[in-house]
């Protein structure tokens, strides 16, 4: 990627639209590091995941409304549709990797541990799970794993073009703790402004811009009774921009202010501050997200310094995930 926009600058076309690029390079690392898939294989399910999330936010604005499916009927038999065709290509990959362990020693990556765990010395475990799980698992990681990493930094890659002393903040820190070497990823912990960045990206720009919960008993809060069954949307947007929590600069960047208070950033409420959900569901690639965000934006910095396009438009737009709907055009510099 970072060759690849190397030459676009030397051939005069300085600006790059990096949310596609960020999208698509995050598909790869997840395709290649998580489940051993190759370009191609990866880049198909990818594609299928992109199309069926565009279908469903299409569709998802009828949920709740009676007789909702036959509303918009061609929408429901496109996600459907998309939904048996990944199928189809994860349960290929599944059925191939399985072949594969018999014969080798299986893949140390998320596909592989998964394969393992159902087989306790070659036998099948007390729990194994289904292939449908698998496959479930599978689409699962692969969304959340490649999308919100990537959209963190692209939003991070705005903020930084809009705020050009943190790219200097970012270049001297890394400077200090990794040099001109290769990147060790036990080095990128050590970059502590990276991530005051990081938090206050996800606190502006959270990509996954809403938690879901399902009430599984009866909840009393105050006078209010939350029935048993009822599905609840927590919205993190209106949360990490609540003055009352956050003072007179919630809308503004401020990285420092996570500086002395690392976890909250200061926020006067402890569930205030939500970048990677919480409870027993918080977000298990967590710390796969972190170093990743921090290998890549290291990788940026240290080879360019970029500015936000005239032709760019702000519309940040919930689409399952927060992302900039008309894309993210940056004119760049080599270093």
């Amino acid at each position: 990627m970072l060759d690849r926009w190397t030459d676009l600058i030397n051939s005069g076309k300085p600006e790059i639209d990096v949310e596609k690029e960020i999208i698509s390079t995050a598909g790869e690392i997840i395709a290649k590091t998580s489940f051993g898939m190759s370009y191609e294989y990866g880049r198909e399910v990818l594609d299928k995941l992109r199309e069926m999330q565009i279908t469903l936010f299409k569709s998802n604005r009828y949920i709740g409304v009676p007789f909702s499916n036959f509303l918009n009927p061609k929408e429901i038999l496109k996600a459907k549709k998309l939904g048996k065709e990944i199928d189809a290509l994860l349960l290929s990959i599944i059925t191939a990797r399985r072949k594969s362990s018999k014969r080798h020693q299986p893949q140390q990556n998320l596909l592989g541990l998964l394969l393992a765990e159902n087989t306790v010395d070659g036998r099948l475990g007390e729990r194994p799970l289904t292939t449908r799980e698998l496959v479930d698992e599978c689409k699962t990681f692969f969304f959340g794993g490649h999308e919100t990493t990537a959209l963190a930094v692209t939003w991070t890659l705005l903020l930084l073009a809009q705020h050009r002393e943190w790219q200097n903040e970012l270049r001297e820190e890394i400077r200090e703790v990794i040099g001109n070497g290769e990147i060790d990823a036990t080095m990128v912990a050590a970059l502590k402004k990276m991530g005051w960045v990081m938090n206050e990206v996800l606190r502006l720009y959270p990509p996954a811009p809403n938690v879901q919960r399902q009430a599984r008993h009866d909840i009393k809060v105050d006078n209010l009774v939350i029935p048993n069954g009822t599905n609840m949307w927590i919205d993190v947007v209106s949360m990490h921009h609540d003055q009352n929590q956050w003072g007179q600069s919630v809308n503004e960047f401020k990285p420092e202010r996570f500086k002395d208070d690392n976890l909250y950033g200061g926020c006067n409420h402890k569930m205030g501050f939500l970048p990677f959900g919480f409870g027993g569901r918080m977000c298990v690639g967590r710390n796969l997200t972190i170093m990743e965000y921090k290998i890549v934006l290291t990788l940026i910095l240290t080879r360019f310094s970029f500015s936000l396009s005239p032709s760019y438009s702000h519309s940040p737009s919930i689409m399952l995930s927060l992302r900039p709907m008309q894309g993210l055009p940056l004119i760049f510099e080599p270093l």
